[in-house]
This record gives structure tokens, C-alpha cells and sequence, in this order.
């Protein structure tokens, strides 16, 4: 199987039509994964952290839904923009203790929070653009390259 060039570009209408573009009727699951930077310092905490420091976190968001007429859950670009504009804006390059809600800026508490900001987020996102069950499934938050942090869905409905 070597390189080569398509003989013709499949056209919507002639080659495929739109009611064959939706193969299935099931629940799937995309993820997205981003980073950023920031400090913090935890309270009440007797170890290296009660000094201020810093980490590069990766956040990795699952989200389930179900497939639209095109055999799209949701846009990538959707998440990145909720990701930009509602999240990261409390994060990246901040000092979180100032920056996030009164809390120890611990994984276990910062990931509940991530979770919950990409949930109200994604309720919105849903009305807007018709996606249909959309919904956070988990989100990790890497604190170091082998810590994280998970809050889960079944976990934070009660």
C-alpha cells in the first residue's frame, strides 16, 4: 500500500447522500485534552506544597452523546471554545488560591470544580447547536505527569 493520489473526491448528493451520513443510533465518546500552567499553595497541608509553586496540569475531558444527522456528537472546536472562554480563563498562568473559588487548590477539589464549569458550559452548548445528550462523562486532571485527579459522572450526580 503505497502513496497515492484519490481518483475522485466523493461528492454529497452523487457518491454519498445525507441520510447515509449517520451510521448508528449509540451513545459514543469523544475526548479532548489540554494544558496549561499555573501556582498555588495548599493550606493546613505539611509537605512541599504548603510552600507557592507551580505545575504544568493536563485536563483531559471525556464526552458522550449521541451522533447528529452528519455522524457528529459534537464539534472539537465546540469543546476548545468552551475549554477558552469558561475554563482555562480561572487557570492558565494564574495564581489558582486567588483565582478559583475559596477551596485548597487540591486536584481532588480543582477537578470537581473543571468538571462542573464543562458541565454548565456543555448544557448550553447543547440548546445552542441541537447536540443531543451531551454530557460530561469524566474529567482528569494530571497535576504531575503520573498524578491525577478524576471526578466521573455517576460520582457527581446524586
Amino acid at each position: 500500500m503505497g502513496f497515492r493520489i484519490v481518483d475522485k473526491l466523493q461528492k454529497i448528493n452523487e457518491d454519498i447522500h445525507p441520510e447515509q451520513l449517520k451510521y448508528h443510533h449509540k451513545r459514543v465518546l469523544v475526548s479532548k485534552e489540554f494544558t496549561f500552567d499555573a501556582s498555588h499553595h495548599l493550606h493546613c497541608y505539611e509537605g512541599k506544597c504548603k510552600n507557592l509553586h507551580g505545575h504544568t496540569y493536563r485536563v483531559i475531558f471525556g464526552i458522550s452523546g449521541f451522533v447528529d444527522d452528519r455522524g457528529l456528537m459534537i464539534d472539537f472546536g465546540d469543546i476548545k471554545e468552551i475549554w477558552k472562554n469558561e475554563i482555562e480563563i480561572f487557570l492558565d498562568h494564574q495564581y489558582l488560591n486567588e483565582t478559583l473559588p475559596f477551596m485548597n487548590t487540591t486536584a481532588e477539589n480543582m477537578v470537581v470544580w473543571i468538571y462542573e464549569k464543562m458541565k454548565e458550559a456543555l448544557a448550553v452548548e447543547e440548546r445552542r447547536n441541537h447536540y443531543t445528550g451531551a454530557r460530561v462523562e469524566f474529567v482528569r486532571l494530571f497535576e504531575t505527569p503520573t498524578s491525577y485527579a478524576e471526578a466521573r459522572r455517576e460520582w457527581m450526580e446524586e
